[in-house]
């Protein structure tokens, strides 16, 4: 497929999403392994393509596709061509209808060259530095089995070693390991062959807008850092709930697991922007140190405070879901959880004694992730003796999606004589404030790799840390299978649930809340 108009440099276009004084990204190529798979045509090239519509990628930046499938450049434009109208939308059409701006594309189009090779082969990826002049950095877009040796292999070719001032970076995608031994042994893997600053563990949470508003939310206004602690919050829930289940992905996540896909990545990004202390700085390794101080504060979890269920047949959103035991790859007598909550301990000053939970599932009876911070009640009810004396607590919501934006839950009199007060809720969302851009949450994390700025990735320690938090659990679960339950498609997951919070008084905030 092709466009009519080509252009030297990138229009500013209708898709654009240009952060507040950025400038383009330095020259180089981006190496993509994995170049005909999902992730490369569903969020890679619509990332870099809005990019290019806000004029951040450089003029001489190049993108090199390396995959085994037989093709060629021509055949690999022409069909990322085609599927970009489905993943890139013009919000500013009356319909949102799906387009695509020929001057963003053509400059996109012009710079993406597909070699075929095959990454195990020490002779082919050596071959690809004739194609890297200068810098590179090479995404991982290949299953994680494939990680390591794709970096050694990089290794023993020459490909990462940096002269001058030219770079050579490698983005690694989740999931990081499938526990702390593998993930420990990763580590030792790529560190013998890259510099830490050169490794660039990517988690696409990181990339929402809303989760990197929690830091500024927290540390730009100072009417909330001094309730930030455990003399004024109860408790802290994290949620990232699904209505979708494992559609055709059951043959990779049998052996993963909800735990494995989501806590120690997305959940612990999530809570490490809520909990950790501030730092000193916004330097990448500043803020990366302040996440490890807290995650090292997390006591590790009693399987005990870790609940799993996996769905069954059911209806979401009116539409009849089969268990997930009868999905595509997926074993009949599965015991891969496709729900799992958990309580965690912080054992520093600011949070001891307030418990953080966390929780995710797939089929669930509405789409969610949000971080709920609930405050304590006040100490003395002067309201006693009056219907108002039942009030809710106060809470802030954090609403990542399909909301996004801010909530506060607070009491506020209804209009009349009497002392009534009511629960209200006070609201802010960005698409009111700003004029939202559509974009697949990559941009942010690619611009940041391509300029150098690490401050959104995870760091070795950061990785070994969150592992350790949650091993005894992986452990535990391994050893038997009896406390599995079972809850039904377009429910809002399993009774222990319930009972992990009941237990301490307290309940979820409900899926529909908001």
């Amino acid at each position: 497929m092709s466009f009519s108009r080509d252009i030297s440099s990138p229009a500013r276009s209708r898709h654009a999403i240009p952060p507040s004084g950025s400038h383009p990204a330095p020259a180089c190529t981006l190496v993509i392994f994995g170049a005909h798979g999902d992730l490369t045509k569903r969020l890679l090239i619509p990332a870099l393509y809005n990019l290019a519509g806000s004029g951040l990628l450089d003029a001489q930046f190049r993108i090199l596709g390396v995959d085994r499938t037989p093709g060629d450049t021509t055949g690999w434009r022409d069909g990322l061509a085609a599927t970009m109208q489905e993943f890139t939308r013009d919000r500013n059409a009356e319909f949102y209808t799906p387009q695509i701006d020929p001057g963003a594309w053509s400059w996109l189009a012009e710079r993406l060259e597909y070699v075929q090779a095959d990454f195990s082969d020490l002779e082919q990826v050596r071959a690809l530095g004739a194609r890297l002049p200068g810098s590179a950095v090479f995404y991982l877009a290949v299953p994680s089995r494939f990680f390591g040796p794709v970096v050694s292999m990089l290794g023993q070719a020459g490909l990462t070693a940096e002269q001058g001032e030219t770079f050579r970076r490698v983005v690694i995608e989740k999931p990081f390991g499938s526990d702390l031994e593998t993930a420990r042994a990763l580590n030792r893997q790529v560190l013998s062959v890259l510099d830490e600053r050169q490794i660039y563990r990517i988690d696409h949470f990181l990339g929402k807008e809303t989760v990197q508003n929690i830091l500024a939310m927290r540390f730009g206004n100072l009417i909330f850092e001094p309730l930030w602690r455990n003399e004024y919050v109860d408790h802290v829930q994290i949620t990232a709930a699904e209505t979708i289940g494992v559609e055709q992905r059951g043959a990779f996540y049998e052996p993963t697991g909800a735990l494995r896909d989501m806590v120690p990545n997305h959940l612990f990004q999530l809570f490490a922007m809520v909990a950790m202390e501030p730092p000193a700085s916004f330097s990448a390794d500043t803020v990366r140190t302040a996440k490890e101080q807290l995650f090292e504060s997390v006591r590790p979890v009693d399987p005990g405070d870790a609940v799993r269920g996996q769905y069954g047949a059911g209806t979401v959103e009116d539409r009849p879901v089969t268990a997930y035991r009868d999905s595509p790859g997926v074993a009949k007598d599965s015991v891969t959880e496709t729900y799992v909550a958990l309580k965690l301990h912080v054992d520093n000053w600011r949070w001891s004694g307030v418990p953080f939970y966390l929780r995710t599932g797939k089929s669930l009876g509405g789409r969610r992730t949000e971080v709920v911070v609930q405050f304590r009640k006040p100490p003395v009810a002067i309201f006693r003796g009056t219907e108002t004396a039942a009030l809710p607590p106060n809470r802030m919501i954090v609403n990542i999606q399909p909301a996004q934006g801010l909530t506060i839950e607070m009491a506020a009199k209804r209009p009349g004589p009497a002392m009534d007060l009511a629960d209200v809720q006070v609201r802010f969302r960005y698409e009111d404030a700003f004029d939202l851009q559509p974009n697949v949450g990559y941009e942010t994390l690619l611009y940041d790799c391509l300029t150098g700025d690490a401050t959104l990735f995870q760091r070795a320690d950061n990785i070994d840390a969150a592992w350790a938090a949650v091993d005894p659990v992986l452990q535990a679960w391994a050893r038997s299978t009896q406390d599995l339950e079972f809850y039904p498609a377009g429910a809002t997951g399993p009774a222990g649930a319930d009972a992990l919070l009941a237990r301490d008084g307290r309940a979820w905030y409900p899926l529909d809340g908001i």
